[in-house]
């Protein structure tokens, strides 16, 4: 008796409709790795602000110390100089990696909005159930960030309110003092470094909001609709 011949295997058969079963398996898959990519970098982004803050803390304190063990001379100047200045790097490198991961947010809600999208034509009956976005339009994708004003000083109240603002304001002030600092340094006295000061630390804080302002809007740009809101659909208002 001759051996069976061992069959060969069946193939697999490529996914033709949404209406598959393996679409929910693949769509929950993608949808997971969205959540847990948006988690690791909030989790990066909250981690840096909180280092960040300890260790300007750590340096307030550090440059109390030696100012008992100097007077506030040219000496504490310029040791003040170097630790504000380490401080402002430190500050800045952090406040452009949040921003970093407020645009990968971005992408990350663009993306689950599209997938929920596919859940709806999957399943129509849940859609009433969702309340986060099932469509991928920018107005419909920044909706789960809450109400945002459309004019600029609602955008820089609430972009205040945020931790990467705050972040943002925080530098903005050891950019100010820095600038006091140096100022007083080479002979600058009286209320002239203050206002320095003042002048440097809201010219650094216009700053960092411009390029928040010029990287979020060209991130948004280049996140395609493909399932847009009806009424955000230009072809289904012509008809």
């Amino acid at each position: 008796m001759s051996p069976e011949r061992p069959q060969p295997p069946t193939p697999v058969l490529p996914i033709a409709s949404i209406d598959d079963p393996r679409t929910i398996t693949l769509l929950t898959t993608e949808h997971w790795s969205l959540l847990s990519a948006r988690s690791l970098a909030y989790n990066e982004a909250f981690v840096r602000a909180g280092m960040f803050l300890t260790f300007l803390s750590t340096s307030f304190v550090a440059l109390a110390l030696v100012a008992q063990a100097m007077s506030f001379g040219r000496d504490f100047l310029a040791v003040a100089v170097l630790v504000l200045a380490f401080d402002l790097v430190i500050g800045l490198t952090t406040f452009l990696r949040m921003n970093a991961a407020n645009v990968d947010d971005l992408r990350a809600n663009h993306g689950m909005a599209r997938i929920r999208h596919a859940y709806t034509q999957i399943a129509p009956i849940v859609t009433p159930y969702f309340t986060t976005p099932t469509h991928d339009d920018i107005d419909a994708v920044t909706a789960v960030y809450g109400a945002i004003s459309d004019r600029p000083l609602g955008q820089f109240v609430y972009g205040l309110t945020t931790s990467n603002g705050m972040i943002g304001l925080i530098v903005g002030m050891v950019a100010g003092v820095l600038a006091t600092v140096l100022a007083t340094l080479i002979g600058v006295h009286g209320g002239g470094s203050i206002w320095i000061g003042v002048a440097v630390g809201l010219i650094f804080l216009a700053g960092l909001f411009a390029y928040v302002f010029m990287t979020v809007p060209s991130e948004q740009a280049r996140l395609t609709a493909i399932f847009p809101t009806p009424s955000a659909d230009p072809v289904a208002d012509h008809q």
